[in-house]
């Protein structure tokens, strides 16, 4: 056998499907990424066709051979760069499997992203609904509709997508207007100029209350330990916070302040702690459970004052997600972590901007639920905590390394 003869068979035994992908490929980094993909998981491409957009505002468009030594091999980097909105140029229906037990998908399902996605069920493309990271995608065959859905939500006989057939990605792109403000990488820096990013958070805030989109504010208890509840009380009453998530501490420091001018047990204008300072926190729990949690207690003309009687008196929608540490506590805190995650996936909706301060866990969970088209910004005196949100999947995240409490002083002053 010749040469050319058994280089013609191992061709013919390689795995072969045609791609293609189009957008901002090009100064969005995303076709070098494709290519990236494949040749890291053993594949090779053949470029059959290109073509490059001329304006900042003109798409490109690029279709590769991708071959594999297997169809298994193959259908893994199917998988990864479909991931960056490559598709095959001859598309198929996804593929369906049916759950066979409760609580888990059925083997090879297929794992989002928290880009934006759809599926084809009979020769149509449909968006899927809910978009979240680390989910199946549960299908309704019938009613030919999509969407994300957790594993502990998963009950038998339902219906989820298999592999990445059928399956296509819209990924994130650079806008085709500049910004004054780069929401579209992760930019992690303690010695980025303070000034010009809260500029532009501020007028992304006022971009998103003014289009009638939502704003998500996650809270830790540092807000108040730092002297800051003041600042996003006001933030608040100006109406520039339509949702607050946040865990058992910062509700309960908060109330500890407005009922004893104390956080942890020191006072926040003279900072030197109170003569049994330590039981003040135990004490606004109880008064609060004995009142019949928050709200009743606003209602009583107990709590007077504090982020969360700002809450109730502006009708800003709150959750208060608790953890084993926890003391008391607090009634409306939501003790089973699940039925947290899922109250917290409802209430996201229509969340068009998300500011996060000063809590680690709170931070990367509700990134985790986080569509990657809602725009975050991080701010925390340790730098991990947004590192931790890219690292985890959360790219669309600004990083702004710094106290709280300067911040949010600022922040308010740039809005005012």
């Amino acid at each position: 056998m010749s040469l050319v003869t058994e280089t013609q068979d191992a061709v013919k035994s390689q795995a072969v499907e045609e791609i293609e992908v189009e957008g901002h490929i090009i100064d969005s980094l995303i076709l070098p990424k494709i290519l990236d993909e494949i040749t890291t998981h053993h594949g090779s491409f053949v470029v059959k066709q290109i073509r490059i957009g001329h304006q900042r505002t003109d798409p490109s468009y690029a279709r590769l051979e991708v071959s594999a030594a297997t169809r298994e091999a193959l259908d893994e980097i199917l998988k990864r760069v479909g991931e960056h909105g490559a598709v095959p140029v001859a598309p198929h229906d996804c593929r369906l499997l049916e759950a066979d037990i409760d609580g888990a998908f059925p083997e090879g399902f297929y794992s989002t992203t928290n880009q934006r996605t759809q599926v084809r069920l009979r020769g149509e493309w449909i968006d899927v609904d809910d978009q979240e990271m680390d989910c199946g995608i549960r299908v309704d065959p019938v009613g030919g509709t999509a969407r994300c859905a957790p594993m502990a939500s998963v009950r038998r006989g339902e219906w989820f997508v298999i592999g990445p057939t059928g399956v296509r990605v819209f990924p994130i792109q650079r806008d085709v207007e500049p910004q004054s403000f780069g929401f579209m990488s992760s930019n992690v820096s303690s010695e980025k100029p303070k000034g010009v990013t809260v500029r532009a958070v501020a007028a992304e805030m006022r971009r998103s209350h003014a289009s009638g989109g939502k704003i998500l504010v996650v809270a830790g208890p540092a807000v108040v330990h730092t002297g800051s509840g003041e600042y996003l009380c006001e933030l608040i009453r100006r109406g520039y916070v339509d949702r607050l998530f946040a865990g058992n501490a910062l509700a309960t420091h908060d109330i500890e302040q407005a009922f004893y001018g104390t956080s942890l047990g020191v006072y926040l204008d003279r900072g030197i702690s109170a003569e049994e300072g330590h039981e003040h926190h135990l004490r606004a729990i109880n008064t609060i459970r004995r009142a019949g949690g928050i709200r009743a207690a606003v209602e009583q003309g107990l709590l007077t004052g504090g982020v969360m009687y700002e809450c109730v008196r502006r009708n800003v929608d709150f959750l208060l997600a608790g953890s084993i540490r926890d003391d008391g506590p607090l009634p409306e805190v939501i003790t089973d972590v699940i039925e947290a995650q899922q109250q917290m996936r409802e209430r996201i909706r229509g969340v068009t901007f998300c500011l996060m301060i000063a809590t680690t866990l709170h931070s990367i969970a509700v990134g985790n639920l986080l569509p990657a088209a809602v725009r975050v910004v991080c701010v925390d005196i340790n730098p991990a905590t947004v590192t931790k949100l890219a690292d985890r999947g959360s790219f669309q995240t600004i990083g702004l390394v710094t106290d709280v409490e300067p911040f949010l002083r600022a922040l308010v002053n740039e809005l005012s």
